[in-house]
Parts: structure tokens; sequence; C-alpha cells
């Protein structure tokens, strides 16, 4: 046998152990990371696709959409909710549309969610004379403009100093509380398109956190999935945010 072919038989063995070693690696990774590795990646046709920035999950399965789609849709569906005119939504899978619109048929909860990515390098802001940071306040003229008026709390003029948590945003005057009340099933259904818009817009509006229904989004989660809000009374609906929508923005600067 040539001296080739002997290297030959020596690489054998150790390209099947790298091959095992390899496997295991990605065995380990799936058991560590779950879903959320596998979910980054769809087949179609036999290619890998990156997971769609949004998704909604409809009564015909999940509808992957892009950032703007998905901002279309919610903003189409607010406006069409409270009887005013709505962009062109032809492109938009009807389902979406529908789901958006109505909730989930056996009880109201989340149909959208969206990949977080905080912006960085924002500046510290601090409150103006309506009690809110220029970065909340534009949050608030936004909802006006889709939403017309609503029922909000959370800040007052000059700031809050009590009603909240000790770490709350609302001192900052970086939240606004959005109220549904009384809490009955066609009021989380509003809230719903609420949250959904804004988790929809959060990119844009630099939002951090929105928190409803015993729900929250974070714009620090990369999957952008809700997740259950553990809240410190659970008796409470107030602290539960059963009747309002909390949403913050980002602080800038370290916070």
């Amino acid at each position: 046998m040539t001296n080739d072919g002997k290297r030959g038989l020596r690489r054998g063995p150790l390209r099947l152990l790298w091959g095992f070693l390899l496997l295991g690696v990605l065995g380990a990774a799936v058991v560590l990371l779950g879903p959320g590795l596998l979910g980054g990646l769809r087949t179609e046709g036999g290619s890998l696709l990156a997971r769609p920035e949004c998704t909604v999950e409809t009564s015909d399965g999940e509808v992957g959409l892009t950032r703007d789609e998905a901002q279309l849709a919610t903003t189409a569906v607010a406006l069409l909710a409270r009887g005013a005119e709505a962009p062109d939504t032809s492109g938009i899978d009807e389902a979406v549309l529908r789901r958006l619109a109505d909730g989930p048929s056996e009880e109201a909860g989340p149909s959208l969610a969206c990949q977080g990515s905080a912006a960085r390098n924002l500046q510290e802001q601090q409150l103006t004379v309506t009690g809110l940071t220029p970065r909340a306040a534009r949050v608030r003229e936004a909802m006006t403009e889709v939403f017309g008026d609503q029922s909000l709390g959370g800040f007052l003029p000059g700031g809050v100093g009590q009603g909240h948590g000790a770490d709350s945003t609302h001192y900052d005057g970086r939240a606004i509380d959005i109220f549904f009340r009384p809490v009955s099933e066609e009021n989380r259904r509003e809230g719903w398109i609420l949250a959904h818009w804004l988790v929809a817009h959060a990119g844009d509006l630099d939002i951090q956190y929105v928190i409803f229904d015993d729900r929250f989004w974070s714009v620090h989660s990369s999957q952008g999935q809700w997740q259950d809000y553990d809240a410190p009374e659970p008796g409470n609906e107030i602290l539960r945010h059963l009747d309002h929508v909390h949403v913050d923005v980002l602080g800038g600067g370290t916070g």
C-alpha cells in the first residue's frame, strides 16, 4: 500500500469522529435553545429561509409578514374599527386582517408578534411640560392619529411620584397607560388591536415594553414572542394590566 493510501485510511476514522462531534454539538444546541433555534429556519422548496420579522397566528396557521406589512395591517384594522378610511391592504392575506380585527375565536389574546431590536446610542431625555419625555410624547401623538382620543393615564404635567412600582418607567415620564374599562371580552379585544399596533411600530417609536392582559412583549427579545406577565398581586386586575395597555419607551443613555 502506498503512503498516500495509508494516510487516507488514517483520515477516515478522524473524519467520522469529527462528524459525530458536530452532530453532538448541534443536538445540544437544539436541546438548550429549543423551538427558538428551529423557529428561525423555515423550509420551502428545499431552501432555508430566515424567520419573518413579524408573524400572525391565524386559524389557517402562522403567516409571516415584513415589518412594513405588519404596520400597514395593524393600522388598517385600527382605522376600520373606528369607522375611518383605511389604507389599501390588497397585498395582505385576508386571514391576517380577520385575525387582527377579531382576535382568536375562543378567547381574546395575542395574535401578532414581531422580532425585537432596540435602537442603540439614544440620548437620554427628560420630562417635558406634558409629563412625558419627547419619545413617549411621540408615541402618544402617533396613537392619537390612528386611534383618536383615548382614555390615558400614568403621567401628569410635572411628572408622577407614586402609584406605581419602585422602578416604574412612569416616574421617568417614559410610560403611558391606555385604559379599556370595564374588563370585558369586547374591551380586551379592542385592547389587543392597540397592543398589536404598538408592537408593529415599536422600532419606529423606540418602544421598549408593551404589557396587556397578563402578557408582555419586549424589544429586548430577539424572538419577539409574547410572554406571561407575573403581576406582583395576581388578584389585582390593574396590576395584571387587564384593564389597560401599558407602553413605555427606551430611556436612552444608560437607561
